[in-house]
């Protein structure tokens, strides 16, 4: 698995010492289980378009939106060869994607300084099966990445939430400050929020508040 779903370094000031937090999915073996079922069809975008606004607007830390043409990569809409270019190996990723059942995304950002920054992603996928180990494995991934805390039930969240933190990131880390990560699987969407800010317990809060403001933005599980 290589690293790829928050800006890396490029034209805002704001980004230039934050690297790729979420992971990508090369080198991806697992197999996607579990029951396939689609979830009720007139519930579901059926575009990206549709899907951006689903996708919160604000969130409670009042950090200003990042504009999504400004970040490298851009934020925004993201297609599944969006999604693959983030890897070394595209075409591999393509292939992982499409076994995930991939269908379209959408990523968002607010920040301000070098030590403050959120970000939501919300992917759709074919079946509620792929969308919710695709969470599932990018969470892991993370905590393998960052070598955090992974919260595999965290209380007050649901049961398909995994929630990673990352308190001291040390000198070497591409984090700029502490860092909390959570992923969900919800129906056929797989939703992640990442906060950094001046603490664990901060960021903790950022994304549970978010986190909670998009599932309920979401066609019912």
């Amino acid at each position: 698995m290589t690293s790829g779903r928050l800006p890396r370094p490029g034209r805002t000031a704001v980004l230039l010492a934050v690297l790729p937090l979420l992971a990508g999915l090369t080198g991806c073996t697992r197999a996607v289980d579990g029951v396939a079922a689609a979830a009720t069809p007139t519930t579901l975008p059926r575009s990206v378009d549709a899907l951006q606004e689903r996708v919160v607007t604000a969130v409670p830390s009042g950090l200003p939106r990042l504009l999504d043409a400004e970040l490298d990569p851009p934020a925004g809409e993201k297609r599944l060869e969006d999604v693959a270019a983030y890897a070394e190996d595209p075409a591999r990723e393509r292939d992982v994607l499409e076994d995930y059942g991939y269908r379209f995304g959408w990523e968002r950002f607010w920040g301000e300084g070098l030590t403050a920054l959120t970000g939501v992603f919300v992917d759709q996928f074919d079946t509620r099966a792929g969308a919710h180990a695709y969470a599932r494995d990018l969470a892991r991934n993370d905590a393998e990445h960052y070598a955090g805390v992974l919260d595999e039930d965290p209380p007050g969240l649901p049961g398909s939430c995994e929630l990673l933190s990352v308190a001291d990131p040390g000198p070497d880390s591409t984090l700029t400050g502490p860092t909390v990560l959570a992923w969900c699987g919800s129906g056929v969407f797989s939703v992640g929020v990442t906060a950094v800010a001046g603490s664990v317990e901060a960021a903790e809060e950022e994304v549970r508040a978010v986190l909670t403001e998009q599932l309920d933005r979401l066609p019912p599980r």
